[in-house]
């Protein structure tokens, strides 16, 4: 788990997220107290648990990224998830368990990666070995004397150096492969079929493990799968199970994006409120701290961080049922973006879109430039195209951009190098309609 500071947080997000630093200081501390609790000892250890964080603002304003740069610089297992999806039993929709479900299948694909990489070499070598067995089979029913076992070990060293110098490649050789058993029905209910519960193939998946099953393949491809084989040979699968859960239950984070549209301004009566308020009552369990099955075992989510976020037009956190409300005690209201704002976003994040179609620009072999006047301009238009439609953020540069370089992305496919310099001029004379057409219908994402 990742001991940065909070500050250190912060300046680690202000590589790739512009403004919202009332956001970011509020997940660098709640990031940190993670680390915290961790150092705590005794039964104080498990009476310490998360502040979940609401995250207000309009879309394209940075409440998802933030959430997912910080599970990366956490080394977490994260999900995000829209609320809208969830509904309350009697209607068709996904339950809410399914969650933890699938935090938990990302926490094991974490540490299952972890561990690969610490026996790769090994798995590697025992790998080769099984090639050479099969390109050189050996003849185990004759005892070989000293002699011919050193002459056998040398033959045998030679071929190696040319397996690994890739002169086998292309020779077939048969290897026995695991092959996961065929489709199982699934459980079927009022929540939908994806997601009631435990499926049968996940109860019965450890049981009935897949059948072996000899195949022909090149060596190129048969490397591979065994590298594979071997490493999974290698890794203790108990281990990882329960590292998995470890993960999820001490590190774990859940983004539950729209959760605005859950909630209802003065929310009763009958009708889609009461699904909604429905959805609020099923999510509660799992934020408040349950037992969550699942197909590595029980997992607890008392210590899950779960960051919210929506726009809340219509509503407010306080329209929540009240029990949630409690489950996330800080709010952060985002900053809506501003010009200034926009250019930053343009051009200081180490992925930022004008970075971005340089590079791809740049696979044509042409290298492209902007002026500083330029990028202002293009800020510009995002902001009043968004104050004049619906606010969608950082979005509606992209909207902008294209169509700004959509002759140079159609066009540059010769591969001649030019250089493209993108000026304020060139900018108000493609962006022109944009700018003043009051309908901007064709410019909607």
């Amino acid at each position: 788990m990742s001991n940065l500071t909070p500050k250190e947080i912060v300046s680690e997000l202000d590589r790739y997220i512009v403004a919202q630093d009332s956001a970011k200081r509020a997940v660098a501390i709640a990031l940190r107290n993670r680390w915290r609790r961790q150092q705590v000892a005794g039964d104080m250890r498990n009476e310490i648990v998360p502040n979940n964080i609401i995250l207000i603002g309009p879309t394209g304003v940075g409440k998802t990224e933030i959430s997912r740069r910080l599970a990366k610089l956490a080394k977490a297992p994260f999900v995000k998830v829209e609320a809208s999806k969830f509904t309350e039993v009697g209607y068709v929709g996904r339950d809410v368990e399914s969650i933890v479900r699938d935090l938990t299948d990302v926490a094991m694909s974490i540490v299952k990666r972890e561990k690969q990489t610490e026996v790769q070499a090994l798995a590697e070598t025992l790998a080769e070995e099984r090639i050479l067995d099969s390109l050189f089979p050996i003849d185990g029913t004759h005892k070989r004397t000293e002699a011919e076992e050193a002459r056998h070990e040398k033959t045998r060293e030679r071929l190696r150096k040319k397996l690994q110098n890739g002169d086998f490649e292309d020779r077939d050789i048969e290897i026995d492969v695991t092959e996961e058993a065929g489709p199982m029905m699934q459980v079927v209910g009022p929540l939908g079929g994806d997601d009631l519960g435990m499926n049968i193939k996940e109860m019965l998946s450890n049981v009935m493990p897949g059948q072996k099953k000899r195949r022909k393949m090149p060596v190129s491809e048969a490397r591979n799968i065994l590298n594979d084989m071997e490493a999974d040979s290698l890794m203790d699968q108990d281990e990882l199970v329960r590292m998995a859960k470890d993960r999820v239950e001490n590190n774990g984070i859940v983004f539950l994006d729209e959760i605005d549209k859950i909630v209802d301004e003065g929310s009763g009566g009958s009708g889609p409120d009461v699904s909604r308020e429905g959805v609020q009552r099923d999510l509660l369990p799992i934020v408040e701290g349950s037992r969550v099955p699942t197909k590595y075992g029980m997992v607890k989510t008392d210590h899950i961080l779960f960051i919210a976020a929506g726009a809340f037009h219509v509503s407010s956190p306080s329209d929540m049922i009240p029990e949630l409300q409690g489950r996330f005690p800080i709010r952060v209201e985002m900053d809506k973006l501003t010009v200034n704002d926009f250019v930053k976003i343009l051009k200081h994040p180490e992925s930022s879109l004008i970075k971005q179609y340089m590079a791809l620009l740049g696979a044509e072999n042409v290298t492209l430039k902007f002026d500083t006047d330029a990028i202002r301009a293009i800020a510009k238009i995002a902001a009043e195209v968004n104050s004049k439609m619906e606010n969608i953020g950082a979005r509606r540069l992209h909207t902008v951009m294209t169509t700004l370089l959509d002759d140079y992305m159609f066009d540059e496919s010769s591969g001649r190098k030019k250089t493209i310099t993108i000026t304020k001029k060139l900018v108000d004379k493609k962006l022109k309609d944009i700018a003043e057409d009051q309908d901007l219908s064709k410019y909607i994402l």
